[in-house]
């Protein structure tokens, strides 16, 4: 299992899409900004997001979370402590 808790996990998350194109299984945590980039980060918003989170991430790097789509073999994403905020029709 891989965790992405921080953005430098996010960054090696994107890197694995090639490298590890059969990884079955990854934890996506909240991106407390350790690392390279420090501040405030989230994950792009669905399709149709609530107004809401819109304002609260407004002022966020945003990170985006497409690239999961690439693992072709993922069986199994836990989403603990992370804000998704609309629709995802990749997951």
């Amino acid at each position: 299992e891989f965790e992405v808790d921080s953005v430098d996990k996010y960054n090696a998350m994107a890197a694995m899409t090639t490298a590890l194109p059969n990884l079955q299984q990854i934890s996506i945590g909240s991106m407390l900004g350790f690392g390279v980039g420090y501040g405030c980060h989230a994950f792009r918003h669905g399709e149709d997001p609530g107004a809401e989170m819109l304002l609260i991430n407004e002022n966020c790097y945003l990170h985006d979370m497409n690239i999961i789509s690439n693992f072709r073999k993922l069986r199994c994403l836990d989403l603990g402590c992370t804000r998704l905020n609309g629709r995802y029709p990749f997951l």
